[in-house]
């Protein structure tokens, strides 16, 4: 069995060291990183849009990837993914499998998680705020659907949890 490590560009240092300190010597690391398609397919689309359909432009290495921005924003996707995660096991400091995959990030995750001991990650919405709201849309759903338990870590210092004193005249 293994712990899937969450890498994200923001929050990725965090769920390392936070692994470091959960994970034993004998359980397997897996490094999971996922690139949104999303992004490319918008750049793509809006080739196509602007530009129409057919050019006779090419899409491969020899023709310089084509004038099509959607190609080029894959190929730096894939660069930058194998670098941060290669940045990730050199932090880890340990032998770790690299995932990266591609697609629906919440879905990805949610998947390469299956038959895990344990999914690292980390809150990514509103750093102030404890509660539903420091978690992004794609954590929400991880967090939801996670086939394993999920330890859920800040990425920075935690906000405080002292209550607030309520105004006079306000409603509970």
């Amino acid at each position: 069995m293994s712990v899937i490590v969450w890498i994200t560009e923001g929050t990725w240092p965090a769920c390392v060291d936070a692994a470091l300190t959960r994970v034993s010597g004998h359980e397997e690391v897996v490094l999971l990183y996922v690139r949104d398609e999303a992004v490319a397919e918008v750049a793509h689309g809006a080739f196509t849009g602007l530009l129409g359909r057919g050019h006779p432009w090419g899409h491969g290495p020899a023709e310089g990837w084509g004038r099509d921005p959607g190609t080029r924003v894959e190929h730096l996707a894939a660069a930058s993914a194998g670098e941060l995660l290669q940045a990730a096991a050199d932090r880890l400091g340990r032998p770790c499998t690299l995932m990266e995959r591609a697609g629906r990030v919440e879905r990805e995750v949610v998947t390469a998680a299956q038959g895990a001991n344990l999914l690292v990650c980390a809150r990514d919405g509103d750093p102030t705020r404890p509660g539903p709201h420091s978690l992004g849309p794609a954590t929400r759903f991880v967090v939801d659907h996670a086939p394993c338990p999920v330890l859920l870590i800040w990425p920075t210092e935690p906000p405080s949890t002292t209550p607030t004193r309520r105004s006079p005249g306000r409603g509970r």
